[in-house]
Order: C-alpha cells, then structure tokens, then sequence
C-alpha cells in the first residue's frame, strides 16, 4: 500500500535525469494512482546524492558507493543495475589500459568512478589520477590518458567508431566477478525508509516495465536517441528489478572499494 499524501506534504524524492531513471519514475509520472505520491525533482546521481546530505531530498536514487559512504539505508526489490554489457559506463584510453596514468571523469556518478579505479587497479594494475571533466570525449582526451563517459553522454558514443581502446564497465565487472553489479540504489536516512514508501517504488518501476513501448517511443524523441538503441539499452542492458545474486554483486563491490580505498590513503593518492 503506498502512503496517503496530499501536493501539499508530498516528501521530495530526487530522481536522476538520464534515460536508464525513466522506467523506474514512469508511475510517478504516468499512472494517475501513483502521481502524488512525491514532489519529485531530477539531477544527476552526484547531486542526488548530495541532496539527501543536505537534507534537501528524503529519498534518492543515488550511487551506490554513496550509501556507505553517507551511512544511508536503501529499499530493496528496484534500482539500477547491469548483468553484462552495460553500454552507459565507457571507459575510452588513448594508451594501453596498463599505462593510464590520468583520467578524466564525468563526476555525476561517483559509483562508475570508483568501479574505473577497481577494475584498473585489479585487472591493470593502474592507478591513475582522476580529474573532473565536462562529458565532452575529445576535450577529455585531451586533457587526460583516458575518459569516462556516463549516462546518456557515453549512450551518444559508439564503441565501435572510437579510435582508441575501450571498457565497457559493466562487461568487466561481471567477466571478472561472475556478479551483477548495481549502479544506483532509492537510499534516505534510515527513518525515512518505511515499507510504504518501498512499495510505492517497486509499483512506479513494474508501470514503467509495463509500458515499456510507450518509453523508448517518448524517449526516443526528446533525447534523440534511435528507437533501436534506446529499446536494446532499456531491455538488454539495464536491469531494473533485483535478487539476491544483485545484492551480493553490490557487498563486494563495497567490499572491493573500501579495500582500494585504503590503500590509496595509505599511498597518499587522492580519492
């Protein structure tokens, strides 16, 4: 049962702008029972993230690293993640993986970069120096060894056309964990995460998986996105409901960053 709320008191639950947030919101957005269920305001996952911090949202849907990192609790059942390929998170390099030594990073998803470090670190050996960077792929280069692109900004690169080697971020994660891995998670302070308010976000996103032709057709047009790409990316790439296997995907990606974590401090590397 989703809580009784009037426009007046409905609590502010910050949502993120990209493509992958749509079918989750879509209930909020279309079903007229689910339309006042909160003041629902969009940005991108760093801000929701800081949003929560300051207390100017209840609930958001906010990088995963950002739980622990903030020491919030998360509804279980719904969120963003991957189970393979999941053609938002790019890494591109002009140099061999092994040889990256800096790294320009979109900054609206502290998750992707952390999981950039993890992967590099552990498959590469590198630890590159990490500098925030507009999502502009030649300005990036530019400034750095290699790039990565989020969200619907990496959606508008073909990896297939780039020049230079890539990652697809969630791909490496599964190939060498055998594991899901969850990119964002609804989270709030621990007494704002209430059963009703769980429910309510697991009906919004079945709605949207309901209507998932009505999505890709609407979306499709107002980001300029192929319908082709915007269908596979929605029903091939992102995953949107969670098991168990999920959640053991998300512990040891904590369990892997607070390691790297570590030993950055202890190296003295900015993190």
């Amino acid at each position: 049962m989703t809580p009784t709320v009037t426009p007046a008191n409905r609590p502010p639950v910050c949502a993120v702008s990209y493509l992958n947030t749509v079918p989750l919101v879509w209930g909020f957005l279309h079903d007229p029972a689910q339309q006042d269920t909160f003041d629902l305001r969009f940005a991108v996952p760093s801000e929701c993230a800081g949003q929560l911090a300051s207390g100017e949202a209840l609930i958001g849907i906010v990088p995963a690293i950002e739980v622990v990192r903030q020491d919030l609790d998360y509804f279980r059942g719904t969120g963003i993640a991957s189970d393979g390929p999941v053609r938002s998170i790019l890494l591109v390099s002009k140099v061999p993986f092994r040889e990256i030594r800096t790294l320009a990073t979109d900054s609206g998803s502290r998750t992707s970069v952390m999981l950039a470090r993890i992967l590099l670190a552990e498959l590469y050996g590198a630890e590159p120096k990490c500098v925030s960077h507009t999502p502009d792929l030649a300005a990036m280069l530019g400034a750095a060894d290699a790039a990565l692109l989020i969200g619907d900004a990496a959606l508008r690169v073909d990896p297939a056309s780039v020049p230079f080697e890539t990652l697809d971020l969630g791909e490496e994660w599964t190939r060498m964990t055998s594991l899901p891995m969850i990119f964002a998670v609804w989270a709030g302070r621990q007494e704002n995460i209430r059963a009703p308010y769980g429910d309510a976000f697991l009906a919004s996103c079945r709605f949207g998986l309901s209507h998932m032709d009505a999505i890709i057709s609407a979306e499709s047009r107002s980001r300029g996105f192929p319908e082709t790409l915007v269908r596979q990316y929605l029903t091939r790439h992102i995953v949107f409901e969670f098991t168990d296997r999920h959640y053991a995907g998300l512990e040891l990606y904590w369990q892997r960053a607070a390691a790297l974590e570590r030993v950055m401090v202890q190296g003295g590397i900015s993190i």
